[in-house]
């Protein structure tokens, strides 16, 4: 699975209140969700990003409560993956619930600019800052965590297999 955008810089911390704040928890509504995305670390931020673009970001994104609103909520808004340094671990596994993926790279979350157009192999681990000229390598995405992402998320992905 290619994935390529434009990204967005967060620091360190970054925990599901910045990403989705509580006060929208009265909802699941993926595009209500997505309109508050990150609205409490960057308050113009789903007025600023496109379709695909992706988020860079340093340790421990997605700290914090457990809930499913953080990933669904940065997918609905148009970001296509999440590279950070580390991740809370519930996030992880939310996150591909969801149908979100995301890498941990601690060398490109420190490389890779605001703005820089970057494109990513998920099964090859890959990442290509097509700005900077570099290529940095992750995990790759096993193939059952690939089909979750392209099903959309677990739910999707037991329902077509049904």
């Amino acid at each position: 699975m290619l994935l390529k955008g434009r990204t967005w810089r967060f620091g360190d911390d970054i925990d599901t209140d910045a990403i989705i704040p509580a006060r929208y928890l009265n909802t699941t509504d993926p595009e209500e969700l997505a309109g508050h995305c990150m609205e409490d670390a960057d308050r113009d931020f789903v007025k600023k990003i496109n379709s695909g673009d992706i988020i860079v970001a340093g340790k421990n994104f997605g700290c914090g409560s457990s809930r499913e609103h953080a990933p669904i909520a940065i997918k609905a808004a148009g970001i296509s993956c999440v590279i950070a340094k580390s991740f809370a671990r519930i996030f992880f596994r939310n996150s591909f619930n969801m149908g979100l993926p995301i890498l941990e790279c601690a060398e490109a979350s420190e490389e890779i600019k605001e703005g820089d157009e970057v494109e990513i192999d998920l099964g090859k681990g890959e990442i290509r800052d097509l700005t900077g000229g570099k290529t940095f390598f992750a995990r790759p995405v096993p193939p059952f965590m690939q089909s979750l992402v392209e099903a959309g998320g677990l739910m999707e992905w037991v329902k077509r297999a049904r």
